[in-house]
């Protein structure tokens, strides 16, 4: 009767995982399908726990895996409740990073509990044997790759880049998948178990250390504006290795959400790297990241206009449509709030008011979206980048509040360009342009801004915050 019980709770959570998933796609139904999920996650840790006879959990190590969920979800609550929102991306690559080695760690203690089972004699389930091996693989890349983004992005370490780097990272690549197949092909002898393990550990712990050192090599010279498709990427992975996880132990809720995770983080990760005109086999063997300097960089002194607060001020006000284009510069100067303020003032004035949200903006996936939402800007206030783009000649103003590659020309203009042929906001084509923004130093992608130097663009310096904040007590006086 447990076991039914039990079976049943794990179908509960996997229909509570599809549906919290769904509804995780909207901004407004984003937090009742997390807790949708959580509760299904909740009720099936707690019915493993109370039949954990049925699951082949012995009383003395009960214990121990309370005391384990105990810390575990102290501690995340604690880590997540003392992370800012500009942490987010930080957050969310440590987390990752946690799921990927306990899918290792899983793989490496359940594959000599199977081969010294008296029941193995010699006789390898191949099914077994490959969860095994790609939940090791997966998961131990997905970990090291993880703390090292989670490095990057709390400013740690900077990137490190090498025209050998993506070389050696295939070559690790190739060597993992034959590591694969070798062990697949071994053939131990009947009753020589502990002979077949004595052979085989070096090669899985070997294995284990070449996945953590691959992880590490191809996202190391990824910098800041690449960050989102690899934090995708790693993702996609701690799904899959959590989903052999699920398959070694026959468990429903494991399998379902690791190939939720999975497929969703895959399929985000194609999409971006269409966003940033990447292929996904460079991200996989950590061949981007690192572009040349275009020529248009050192052409010399170029001359920009800048725009007075004031200016500013009047302009928006007397304008009819106003589009804003967020960018990491937002998050950093925490401006999101201000920025909200921004276009309430301007809708109190009757003035068309949207949020203009390119796909790899910020870096982590959805970064724009999340740092709105914590300011409370509408879900119909952001557009895509394909509907913005479609708006832009009947757009007014277009303010660029710390973004740049994003919005920069060359990407459709110049075809020797290091961006060329990556879908970017047109702001060119907006009737008036104002750029928020520290300096006019270049994006991370090494390349001046032609946006920068056109008729229609003026550029206001200054930390995003301040700077909005200065207009919006402009406008209040128009």
């Amino acid at each position: 009767m447990s076991t039914y019980l039990l079976e049943i709770s794990y179908i509960i959570a996997s229909v509570s995982f599809i549906i919290g998933l769904k509804r995780m796609s909207h901004p407004e139904k984003a937090r009742s399908g997390n807790m949708m999920a959580c509760i299904g996650m909740g009720l099936a840790i707690f019915l493993t726990i109370l039949f954990h006879d049925s699951v082949g959990i012995h009383n003395p190590n009960l214990i121990y895996i309370l005391v384990a969920i105990l810390f575990g979800s102290v501690s995340g609550w604690f880590i997540a409740k003392k992370a800012a929102m500009t942490a987010m991306p930080q957050l969310v690559s440590f987390y990752n990073g946690m799921g990927g080695i306990c899918a290792a760690l899983i793989s490496l203690i359940e594959l000599p509990h199977y081969i010294n089972n008296p029941a193995f004699n010699g006789n390898m389930n191949t099914g077994f044997m490959l969860a095994v091996l790609l939940g090791l693989i997966i998961g131990s890349v997905s970990f090291s790759g993880s703390i090292i983004a989670w490095a990057k992005l709390d400013g740690r370490m900077g990137d490190i880049r090498s025209k050998t780097m993506s070389t050696i990272n295939l070559i690790i690549l190739v060597g993992l998948l034959g590591s694969v197949f070798y062990i697949m092909s071994m053939s131990p002898e009947p009753g020589k178990a502990h002979v077949f393990w004595s052979v085989l550990a070096p090669i899985i712990y070997i294995l284990f250390a070449c996945s953590l050192i691959y992880g590490i090599l191809f996202v190391l010279p990824i910098g800041g504006a690449d960050m989102p498709v690899v934090i995708s990427l790693l993702n996609s992975f701690t799904g899959l290795a959590a989903a052999m996880g699920g398959f070694l132990y026959g468990n429903l809720a494991m399998l379902t959400g690791g190939i939720l995770v999975g497929s969703a983080g895959t399929i985000l990760t194609v999409l971006m790297c269409k966003a940033m005109n990447r292929s996904l086999l460079n991200v996989i063997i950590g061949a981007f990241g690192g572009s040349s300097k275009s020529n248009k960089a050192n052409d010399g002194e170029r001359s920009y206009k800048e725009m007075s607060i004031a200016d500013a001020g009047v302009l928006l006000s007397y304008s009819s449509k106003v589009s804003i284009v967020p960018g990491y510069g937002l998050a950093v100067a925490q401006a999101q709030q201000v920025c909200k303020n921004l276009s309430s003032l301007l809708e109190e004035k009757g003035v068309d008011v949207s949020f203009a949200i390119h796909p790899v903006a910020g870096r982590m996936p959805g970064h724009m979206n999340v740092l709105l939402a914590e300011a409370d800007v509408s879900y119909d206030k952001l557009v895509e980048m394909d509907d913005a783009n479609s708006e832009m000649n009947n757009t007014d103003v277009l303010i660029v509040v710390g973004a740049n590659d994003v919005v920069n020309p060359a990407a459709y203009e110049d075809d020797s360009s290091p961006i060329y042929g990556m879908p970017v906001i047109k702001a060119l084509d907006a009737k008036n342009v104002i750029v928020i923004k520290r300096s006019m130093n270049p994006g991370y992608a090494g390349i001046d801004n032609d946006l920068f130097y056109r008729e229609n663009t003026h550029m206001m310096f200054g930390d995003a915050k301040d700077v909005l904040q200065s207009i919006n007590n402009e406008i209040k006086l128009n």
